[in-house]
């Protein structure tokens, strides 16, 4: 393994770009070497939803690999890895990954860490799931990707949208055992006041 410990973050097109955003900035903070691929869907939602430009996000992490190039580092499986976090993920990258179909670096290093039984975490934003998404969710657990859409902590009493992402992201970094000090732990319920 590297000196440091290394992860692949990837940004696609669904709605929540601010997730890969946050966890480029909480992984930076860990001392984590990030390798970045953005989606050609991407760019759209980050400009829609974020106040980042591509070039803020892209100097966030260590090594930004372009998307269309399959034979980057992060394509084989020797090149060492924790795995990758996929924030957000879009349905179309979530179907290619289920089927084994890599039409970018995105989802061909998704399958590398499949097939090298890696950690693949996978922010799947898309509401109301038809039965398809569901079977394809299962295949992909099977497989032994983590399906983790992000959910609001509402024990977490996060007091705006900021502290509900670092939240959720937070949880995501804890699955490959990265503790980024933001997660508000749940601690039980207090005893009644009487």
């Amino acid at each position: 393994m590297a000196d440091r410990p290394r992860l692949i973050v990837a940004i696609t097109g669904a709605s929540g770009a601010i997730y890969g955003v946050r966890a480029l900035e909480l992984l930076r903070g860990l001392g984590v070497e990030t390798h970045l691929v953005l989606s050609q869907a991407a760019a759209i939602t980050v400009a829609q939803e974020t106040k980042y430009a591509i070039a803020d996000i892209r100097a966030l992490a260590d090594v930004v690999h372009d998307r269309a190039n399959i034979a980057a580092s992060i394509s084989s499986g020797s090149f060492r890895t924790e795995g990758m976090l996929i924030a957000p993920c879009s349905i179309r990258t979530m179907s290619e990954i289920a089927t084994g179909v890599t039409t970018s670096l995105v989802t061909r290093a998704a399958d590398v860490v499949l097939k090298e039984r890696r950690r693949l975490v996978l922010m799947v934003r898309e509401t109301p799931l038809h039965l398809g998404h569901l079977k394809t969710m299962t295949l992909l657990t099977e497989m032994g990707a983590v399906v983790a859409p992000p959910v609001p902590a509402f024990y977490a009493a996060p007091a705006n949208i900021d502290e509900m992402v670092t939240q959720s992201v937070g949880r995501m970094l804890d699955l490959f055992g990265l503790d980024s000090g933001k997660v508000k732990r749940w601690s039980g319920i207090a005893a009644e006041k009487k």
